[in-house]
């Protein structure tokens, strides 16, 4: 069974004219002590999309998955180089902190990633 069959991930897509062009996870499930909090996982859009609100629709819809399952503490993190830092911090979302050379970029070399919160009313 995968986590999404158990509830633990909710997969968000937005689509345009049966196109898949922006996508999100939320992650519900976590640690005993953390029942609050779920993670914001691979967002991604097709880059002709991005600026036109897919990426905000998707994650709006997972703002609002995890209220229903009683979680307000999100957390995520993006690339410091060609992330969504930008679109995330317009939606509210509060940086913490960077951590350098964390994860390898597609076309080679190393990035840091920003670390971000956001607690949901």
């Amino acid at each position: 069974m995968s986590a999404a069959e158990r509830g633990e991930r909710v997969v968000f897509g937005a689509f345009d004219d049966g196109r898949l062009i922006s996508t999100v996870t939320l992650a519900l499930a976590q640690e005993p002590n953390q029942p609050h909090r779920a993670d914001i996982a691979k967002m991604m859009t097709h880059p002709a999309y991005r600026g036109r609100g897919a990426a905000t629709a998707v994650l709006r819809a997972a703002e609002a998955e995890a209220l229903r399952a009683n979680r307000w503490l999100l957390v995520l993190d993006t690339a410091e180089d060609e992330g969504a830092a930008g679109m995330y911090e317009k939606l509210g979302y509060q940086l913490t902190g960077l951590i350098p050379d964390f994860a390898l970029k597609p076309h080679g070399g190393l990035t840091g990633t920003l670390i971000y919160w956001k607690r949901l009313e």
